[in-house]
């Protein structure tokens, strides 16, 4: 059996860490990228390389150039008085994209789960805490995943905020387009529970 140079092998190791990519799709990436100019590879490589120089706002938690996100930058935003919390950065861009949201968002970078040791203060609550003080929040919106981490992360913020605040959780159930007889019971359930007066 022949054995590949070290160079293919390391790429190909590389390559395996992005989600979703096992051994085979790697190895086939590689040899496609070992038919590129070394330009091509070059320009790859540092635009891969400068994820490093990645900032992430100073409020809200979202990649950025410069201290404040282009969201938090925003004066009608800012003073919104709406506050979207997200587990994540991908959550983030999901709701973003809908155009529906007119507020500030806050990333958590995930939900609480005392068995990983993930508590308030690895989530910063404290930070945001302040933050909904010092901006004047008046409704939150939690766009938390529905897990028992997920429920227990926004019964967490339903107990340490102000009754003063509207906290919302957004809907989940039944996506558009979807068939009943194809759902899962937990969906079912909680489309049920979220029903609204028609």
């Amino acid at each position: 059996m022949i054995e590949l140079p070290e160079v293919i092998k390391n790429a190909v190791d590389a390559l395996t860490r992005l989600p979703g990519v096992g051994e085979k799709t790697a190895f086939r990436m590689v040899m496609n990228m070992t038919q590129w100019k070394p330009a091509e590879l070059t320009s790859v490589g540092q635009s891969i390389s400068s994820l490093q120089k990645l900032k992430h706002c100073q409020e809200c938690g979202m990649f950025c150039e410069e201290n404040l996100c282009s969201v938090c930058l925003n004066e009608s935003r800012a003073t919104s008085g709406s506050i979207c919390i997200v587990e994540n950065i991908s959550d983030y861009l999901a709701i973003e994209k809908s155009g529906t949201f007119k507020g500030v968002y806050h990333v958590l970078g995930g939900v609480l789960n005392p068995l990983l040791g993930v508590g308030p203060d690895e989530l910063g609550i404290d930070k945001i805490r302040e933050r909904i003080e010092k901006q004047g929040i008046t409704e939150i919106i939690l766009a938390i995943n529905p897990s028992v981490e997920g429920d227990a992360t926004c019964s967490y913020f339903k107990m340490i905020l102000s009754e003063d605040i509207q906290i919302d959780r957004i809907g989940f159930g039944v996506p558009i387009g979807g068939s009943l007889e194809y759902l899962d019971p937990l969906t079912i359930s909680k489309a049920l529970e979220n029903r609204k007066r028609f």
